[in-house]
């Protein structure tokens, strides 16, 4: 039992937790600013440029995948500035056809490409493949302390560990102008702080993580982590370094509960099979953010 949980279960439901909370954490930020739906716009516009980054390379990679989808972004940046310039279309619609679009041609350019070497197809790209993220060198948790068994971990979960710590890293350097910008962005410009820097730098972040986590976790959790989590844990207090506490405890729950309940949740129901591990982790953050929605302290103010 020991060695198929280390085996199977132990690396899928950690590098889950890595993404949820590697998201949740510039959540918080897009939240207090109102820009929640850019970590919904990342998630889409991101797919095009690393399809493209596959058939230029002919691998997934991560640095060809952050520099298509680095790619990606400023195309969709200078089409939304086209479009809301030239087309006099306010921008939030103009985001949504920029975004969708992307998105489509995407999935098109998936579906015409010879994928079948790799883990990429439209499947992968909404739900991720976490359940395929096995580490085959384990023996049992003796395994933990093994490095030649370690050497044989899923590339994903370095790779989401070291995003994280990338994100924490410089939400911490930039703290103090961070959070004065989020709360009064007008005393933060009249102070000589870089707002627009910092709101890029944000926005960096979030697409940092999302590219990070799309290939392991695809677009599904990407979305609900980084809404979800924040907006959950605004209801529980008005500080912010208390926000992202429970903001990471709830990215952290939803992510380990809702891999349990994936793979064991229909079997205890009397089902034969498993459900999408990516859908059910979505799905217990939103049911954490309705339920603090209902309970919570801070749920009318």
């Amino acid at each position: 039992m020991g060695f198929e949980f280390v085996a199977f279960s132990l690396p899928p439901m950690v590098i889950g937790t890595l993404a949820a909370m590697a998201c949740a954490l510039p959540g918080n930020f897009l939240l207090l600013r109102r820009q929640s739906l850019i970590g919904d716009a990342i998630s889409h516009v991101v797919l095009p440029g690393i399809v493209v980054a596959f058939l230029l390379t002919g691998a997934i990679a991560a640095l060809p995948m952050m520099i298509g989808a680095a790619g990606a972004s400023l195309v969709a940046v200078l089409l939304i500035e086209a479009i809301r310039r030239f087309g006099n279309v306010e921008p939030g619609a103009a985001m949504g056809v920029v975004f969708t679009a992307m998105f489509a041609g995407g999935v098109l350019l998936l579906e015409q490409s010879d994928t079948s070497s790799v883990h990429l197809d439209v499947e992968h790209a909404l739900y991720g493949n976490l359940e395929s993220l096995i580490w085959l060198d384990a023996t049992g948790w003796s395994s933990l302390t093994d490095l030649t068994a370690l050497a044989g971990l899923p590339p994903e979960l370095p790779r989401m560990g070291l995003t994280l710590l990338v994100v924490a890293f410089l939400t911490w350097l930039v703290w103090r102008p961070l959070k004065l910008s989020t709360f009064d962005e007008g005393f933060a410009r009249a102070m000589g702080l870089p707002t627009t820097a910092i709101g890029l730098g944000i926005v960096t972040m979030a697409a940092l993580a999302a590219v990070a986590a799309f290939d392991a976790v695809g677009s599904i959790i990407v979305i609900a982590m980084f809404i979800c989590p924040p907006a959950a844990a605004r209801l529980m207090t008005n500080r912010l370094e208390t926000q992202i506490v429970w903001s990471l405890v709830f990215a952290i729950f939803s992510a380990v509960l809702g891999y349990v309940l994936a793979g064991y949740g229909p079997l205890w129901v009397g089902a034969q099979a498993s459900v999408s591990a990516a859908g059910m982790i979505a799905t217990v953050a939103g049911l954490i953010l309705a339920t603090c929605a209902w309970v919570a302290p801070h749920r009318n103010g």
